[in-house]
């Protein structure tokens, strides 16, 4: 799986050098900003992170919650399906395909869906459904019940994750929308890595009656309470933080570029995102001979 899953990374690396870069990438290539110094980057990130901390925070606490959240929902599922459910091999694994077809399917439809009704909004209510669907989604029986209520359940899980990434996008510091993503998003899935170790540790040394048979690990009581926590905490999060729905980027500066048009004294407490942003609203001057 490691080294399938790397030649196709790969292989889309490979696919992508066919394909020009962006066009805002070109023209602030042609308007001379290929010579900002990596000095220069820097200093407009140190200055950055002093305005912007509080968004960073909030943006790598979002994504701790949003990686405890799929891990805790997937990650152990087929194990719970066989070993408290009693399914073999094969329907298990067929119901796990089910599981990420709705995961499939939520993310593209409940992502578009946030472009009309709101990122937060969208991200709420598909947390709140998930949590409903939780005692549907554990006690169940059976392949084709399990792949159902599966199926539901990534529907919301990954629905609210489908609007994440153009979410993040539009809370990121302008000049800085290729790297703030990427960024907090890893820092969260690492806070959140243990998950799976998490919910196997604690389901291995609880033990419960499934429907009057045998006692068997609790992978469900277990992810089913630490999934409603954590719908909870993404539902709250996500209300109380910003959003910037509808946020363009066609004439923001590369990183390092805002540096230029700020006099040297004004560094420590200028606002770069807003002076960029008014740089490019300027209209531009025509000249008495033009």
């Amino acid at each position: 799986m490691f080294w399938a899953g790397a030649g196709l990374s790969i292989g889309i690396g490979a696919l992508r050098i066919c394909f020009p870069e962006s066009k805002q990438f070109l023209e602030a290539k042609k308007a001379g900003h290929k010579d900002i110094s990596a000095g220069d980057f820097w200093l407009e990130t140190k200055v950055m992170l002093r305005e912007q901390w509080k968004l960073c925070v909030y943006c790598i606490i979002l994504m701790t919650w949003f990686n405890f959240y799929s891990h805790t929902s997937q990650d152990s599922y087929t194990t719970f399906m066989k070993e408290a459910k009693g399914l073999a091999n094969a329907p298990a694994t067929r119901a796990s395909i089910w599981m990420k077809v709705g995961a499939c399917v939520g993310g593209t439809i409940l992502g578009y869906v946030s472009q009309f009704v709101g990122r937060r909004r969208t991200i709420i209510a598909a947390a709140f459904m998930s949590g409903c669907m939780i005692p549907a989604w554990i006690l169940p029986s059976g392949e084709h019940s399990l792949s159902a209520t599966g199926f539901l359940m990534q529907f919301f899980v990954q629905g609210a994750w489908g609007v994440i990434p153009i979410h993040l996008n539009e809370l990121s510091p302008v000049a800085y929308r290729s790297t703030f993503p990427g960024l907090t998003y890893q820092i969260g899935n690492m806070i959140s890595s243990p998950s799976a170790q998490i919910v196997n540790a604690l389901a291995e040394r609880i033990f419960v009656r499934d429907e009057g048979g045998p006692h068997v690990k609790a992978y469900g009581p277990v992810m089913g309470i630490a999934t409603a926590i954590i719908a909870i905490g993404i539902a709250v999060t996500a209300a109380l933080g910003p959003e910037r729905r509808g946020r363009r980027f066609e004439e923001a500066l590369p990183a390092g570029a805002n540096l230029h048009m700020i006099p040297e004294k004004d560094l420590k407490d200028v606002d770069l995102e807003r002076a960029s942003q008014e740089e490019n609203s300027r209209p531009a001057v025509v000249s008495e001979k033009a």
